[in-house]
C-alpha cells in the first residue's frame, strides 16, 4: 500500500470533516490509502508546551510523513484569503525538505473551507498550491469534467474542495462538497499510482 498524506489544519471542525471524505477518496483507488495527520496551533506567546499527540483527531504530522507519502493533500481554513498560521508555520519550517526535493514530483492537491461563499476559498486554495509548486509538487485540482462542479450551490472549485459552512459554522458538508472532497482525493491517489516508479 501506498501512502497519500492528507495533511490539515482545522480549528472548528469543517476542514477535519473535509479530510475525512478526502482520505476517502483516497481509500477508493486500488493500492492507496490516506495517512491522515494534522498540525499543532501556534501561538505568538507560548505558555505551555502543547501535547505530544492530540486528545483527539488526528495525530500530528512528522516530517518523516513527508519523506514516506506518495502524494499529499493539503487542507486549511480560510484566514483572509489566505491559509492558516498553523498549516503555514509548518510549510515554513520545511528548507531541509526543500533543499532535498522530498517532495518533488509527488501529485498534491488542496481544499479548503469559509464561513461564507465570498469568504477566500479561492485565494486560500491558490495560496496553499504556491509552496507546493516550490516543492516542485504536481499540482492537480477538480476539473470540470466532474459534473458536481457545475451544480454545486456551496463549496467546490476547480482549484479543489471547499466547504462553505454559513453563519451557523455548519461542519458537516453536503453531499455535493462532500462528494467533490472525495474526487479530491481519489484524483490524487490515481495519479500518485501512476506516477509511482
Amino acid at each position: 500500500m501506498a501512502d497519500i498524506l492528507v495533511l490539515y489544519y482545522s480549528r472548528g471542525g469543517s476542514v477535519a470533516q473535509l479530510a475525512k471524505h478526502v482520505a476517502r477518496g483516497v481509500g477508493e483507488v486500488t493500492g492507496m490509502r490516506a495517512r491522515v495527520r494534522t498540525v499543532p496551533p501556534v501561538a505568538a506567546v507560548t505558555q505551555v508546551a502543547a501535547p505530544p499527540v492530540p486528545d483527539e483527531g488526528a495525530p500530528y504530522v512528522e516530517r518523516n510523513d513527508l519523506v514516506e507519502c506518495t502524494g499529499l493533500v493539503l487542507g486549511s481554513p480560510t484566514r483572509f484569503g489566505n491559509m492558516a498560521a498553523p498549516l503555514k508555520h509548518f510549510i515554513d519550517g520545511l528548507g531541509a525538505e526543500w533543499a532535498s526535493g522530498t517532495l518533488v514530483g509527488k501529485p498534491a492537491g488542496v481544499f479548503t473551507s469559509t464561513a461564507t461563499m465570498h469568504g477566500g476559498q479561492e485565494a486560500t486554495l491558490l495560496s496553499m498550491m504556491i509552496p507546493l509548486l516550490h516543492h516542485g509538487c504536481v499540482i492537480a485540482g477538480i476539473p470540470y469534467t466532474e459534473p458536481l462542479l457545475s451544480i454545486t450551490t456551496g463549496g467546490g472549485t476547480p482549484y479543489g474542495a471547499s466547504h462553505v459552512a454559513g453563519s451557523r459554522d455548519e461542519t458537516r458538508p453536503s453531499d455535493d462538497e462532500a462528494a467533490l472532497a472525495r474526487v479530491l482525493g481519489r484524483r490524487i491517489a490515481d495519479l500518485a499510482a501512476r506516477l509511482a516508479p
